[in-house]
């Protein structure tokens, strides 16, 4: 085996491969699989979350692209979304350098609990009748505190943009297509500019591998996404992503705390 394939990469594009699988499956938790992973094996919340964000530049950008050619975009939505995203993950990404690396990580674990909640009620609610959905006046204004707030915990958490503004946009009244394809559009402008942030603040090779296994995996992953779909009932794969998500973050708080007492 050549020396630059190491067990650690191997490693790092079998979780690539099964975040994706996942992601494909659901259309969220990408962020949230890799992001409670890396922290559990040891890794800082600033290095873990500049992996998950470079490694997610191509599969982002080809998501906004595709919503783009479908017309999925709601380009007045947009216009108020991604500026706010990007500052709110500026922000967000040089919070999360600067802060003590054991309070980030049990901030962003408590945080990845919160979003498991989210993925679990979303996994038990029963669906809906569809409805003509109107927004209502100033509801435009809102937009920009969501999707700075969104982009500011995407940052920390390393993933979450999905399930915190897409969620939000659809709840207070957008219409579904349009609140996905403009958040999703949003979201590759969001990672890039919180990945610049983290390039800069960061030395790139200490994640280097981590980002090169995550994109190989990912790539392998992506076109068994839709089969991984039909084999596993999506109320059940969302419920174990949101256990499997939990016990992990648990167990890093538990590291955290019993470190301190000892």
């Amino acid at each position: 085996m050549p020396d630059f394939i190491t067990t650690e990469l191997l490693l790092y594009v079998l979780l690539g491969l099964t975040a994706q699988l996942v992601d494909g499956a659901l259309g969220m938790a990408y962020g949230l699989i890799v992001t409670s992973t890396l922290l559990a094996t040891g890794q800082p919340p600033a290095v873990a979350s500049a992996a998950v964000h470079a490694a997610e530049v191509v599969t982002t950008g080809l998501a906004g692209a595709s919503h783009v050619w479908h017309k999925n975009v709601d380009w007045k939505l947009f216009i108020r979304l991604a500026p706010a995203g990007v500052i709110g993950g500026i922000l967000g990404a040089y919070v999360l350098v600067g802060m003590p690396e054991d309070w980030v990580k049990i901030f962003v674990s408590l945080y990845l609990i919160a979003l498991t909640v989210v993925i679990t009620r979303r996994a038990l609610a029963e669906p809906k009748k569809s409805r003509k959905r109107h927004r209502r006046p100033g509801k435009e204004v809102q937009v920009i505190p969501i999707g700075a707030a969104g982009g500011f915990l995407d940052a920390i958490g390393g993933g979450g943009w999905g399930p915190i503004v897409t969620s939000t946009l659809i709840v207070r009244g957008d219409h579904p297509r349009r609140s996905i394809g403009s958040s999703s559009l949003s979201e590759f402008f969001v990672t890039i500019a919180v990945s610049a942030a983290l390039f800069v603040s960061l030395d790139f090779m200490k994640y280097l591998e981590i980002v090169v296994g995550l994109i190989v995996g990912g790539a392998i992953g992506a076109p068994f996404a839709g089969w991984f779909s039909k084999i596993i009932p999506m109320r059940w794969l969302m419920i174990m992503v949101a256990v499997v998500i939990a016990l992990l973050a648990v167990a890093n708080i538990g590291q955290i705390v019993y470190g301190a007492l000892t």
